[in-house]
Order: C-alpha cells, then structure tokens, then sequence
C-alpha cells in the first residue's frame, strides 16, 4: 500500500458530538472531505442543521441530529440513526464538553456537577453505546478530545480541568479494555484554539498577550486539530492506542 492510502477513510462512518461549530465542525469537515460518511451531533439544533447544510453543499455526506449527548436516551437514539443512516460506525469523535469560568472558592456543587457532566460523563456515554457496536463489528475507532488543561493547573477552571484529565485516563482504561477487539482508542489535548465558542470571553488584548507565550506565535485553528483527528481516525496511526497528543504551539514547554 502506498503510504499516502493509510490516510484515507473513504466509505468509512464516523459521528462527531459538539459537531454544530469550532473544533467539531472542523473534525467533521475534514472527515467529509477525506471521503467519510459523517453524523454530526449537537444539542443546538439551528446550529448543528446549519453545520451539515454547508458539509453537504461542499460535496460532503453528512447528516445531523440534535442530541444532548449527557443523556444516555438520546445517545442511544443517535447511534441508532447513525446505524439507520450509515449501517455501521467506525468511528467516534467525543468532542462535546461544556465549560463556565469561576474560581474554585466560588464553584458550587451544582456548577461542578454540570461541568463533569458535560464534559467527562458525555464521553462515558457515547463510548459506552458505541463500542458495544464496534465491538460486534470487531473493528473500531475512538478519538476523545481532551485539552492541554489536562495537564496544568488552570485557574477559574477546576471542574472543566479535571474532567479533561478524566478523559485522558478513560481513554488510557479504553484503549486497554477494547484492544482485544481490534478498537482503538486516542486523545487529542488542543491548547488555545480560535473557535466561536472562546472568542466570547477572549478580548482582542489578552489574545494578543496568548501570542505572546505561544512559542508558534499564533492561536490555535480548527483546522490544526482536525488534521491530527485525520491522523488518529485513519490507518496512518494504526499502531497507536492509548495515547493523547498534545496540540498547543508549544505553551506547555514554557508554561506547565
């Protein structure tokens, strides 16, 4: 096989939560391109339809489904039009994740729960349904998308940090309860990444100052970490399982 082949996944059926913009929309552009069939999930329905309207208007095979991927019932009603759709999944993207800045002394109970959920137990959900597909198949393939936070303190982020740190040991556990059934599991840490989502409460002055410790001297784009989920989805990394990459323009050799 000629090394170039290894990257494709043509005819290959992926889902992509938190699908509707930034990095997920990314994830599933790529995806589409590269010749995947691809379900894009998110909770907002206005977003997630219009995400799929312009995959597909650019050549892409792509559906969408609104799907709160913290609830298990409507999980499961994803994968079931995913297998409906596609007949099989071969790959999963855990990108959904939610997130509120406040300090630890004024995090609640409830605002802890909210996060973890939305951002660890999300990935618990997903990975659960689909792998018992997967697992049938004998063949699959999971990329969970953590963050460089996994890996630092992050102030005015604690739950959201630990529920990233979360997924990188999930994936570790997965990556080693699944490969008896030819299922891989990996992890991308992006660090900051210019999406619509972190432009709200990132002004044009303290962006500047982010260039400014980022040994590359930029944000991050989507675009930067679809390319390493093109990687991990595809034959390229077959020898991969377990691991989770960093994708940060070098911040964390500066700042850990």
């Amino acid at each position: 096989m000629n090394l170039l082949e290894k990257f494709k996944i043509e005819n290959r059926v992926a889902i992509v939560t938190g699908g509707g913009q930034g990095i997920g929309k990314g994830i599933a552009s790529i995806f589409a391109e590269a010749g995947a069939c691809v379900l894009i999930s998110d909770k907002r329905e206005d977003t997630v339809l219009a995400a799929a309207q312009e995959l597909c208007d650019q050549g892409g095979n792509v559906l969408a489904t609104v799907t709160d991927v913290r609830d298990s019932r409507q999980v499961a009603e994803m994968v079931k039009t995913a297998l409906k759709s596609f007949g099989k999944i071969d790959i999963l993207v855990n990108n959904a994740a939610g997130n509120f800045k406040t300090s630890f002394l004024d995090l609640s109970e409830n605002g802890w729960d909210a996060v973890v959920r939305a951002t660890l137990k999300s990935v618990f959900l997903c990975s659960s349904a689909v792998s018992k597909i997967m697992v049938g198949q004998k063949s699959g393939n999971i990329i969970n998308v953590s963050s460089m936070d996994a890996f630092r303190g992050s102030a005015s982020a604690a739950a959201y940090g630990a529920s990233k740190a979360g997924v990188v040991s999930l994936t570790k556990t997965l990556a080693l309860e699944l490969s008896p059934y030819n299922i891989r599991v990996n992890s991308i840490a992006p660090g900051h990444i210019d999406t619509p989502g972190t432009s709200q409460w990132r002004p044009s002055e303290v962006e500047e100052q982010l260039k400014g410790c980022i040994p590359l001297g930029r944000l991050g784009q989507a675009d930067d970490i679809a390319t390493v989920a093109l990687f991990l989805a595809s034959d390229a990394s077959s020898y991969m399982t377990g691991e989770t990459i960093l994708v940060d323009g070098g911040l964390l050799l500066t700042r850990p």
